[in-house]
């Protein structure tokens, strides 16, 4: 089944998001190369692509699990977990209807 896993930044997260965005991409990397990854991105606290020094104010990863309970594990072993980028994480199930 597929999973949202949306996640709220604390204030000023970019020093903590670039130092752990190597570890953090490489799990999504390994996601897609199972063919689990449906989407995943950061939401830009301004209205651009480019947020420049705002920065983000969270993340949204869409990916198959066999479980809530093995998407909550895999939510809570994201290196922006351990670094403190998140204020909050939440892990509910999705179903994809479009496209």
């Amino acid at each position: 089944m597929l999973y949202a896993i949306i996640s709220t930044d604390i204030e000023n997260s970019m020093l903590l998001r670039q130092q752990a965005r190597p570890m953090h991409l490489e799990r999504l990397q390994a996601l897609k190369s199972e063919g689990r990854l449906i989407l995943a991105g950061p939401h830009p606290a301004v209205d651009s692509d480019d947020p420049g020094e705002a920065g983000f104010s969270g993340s949204l990863v869409i990916a198959e699990f066999n479980s809530q309970d093995a998407a909550q594990a895999w939510a809570d072993d994201d290196p922006y977990v351990e670094a403190g980028v998140y204020a909050n994480v939440t892990v509910k199930p999705f179903k994809k209807v479009l496209p």
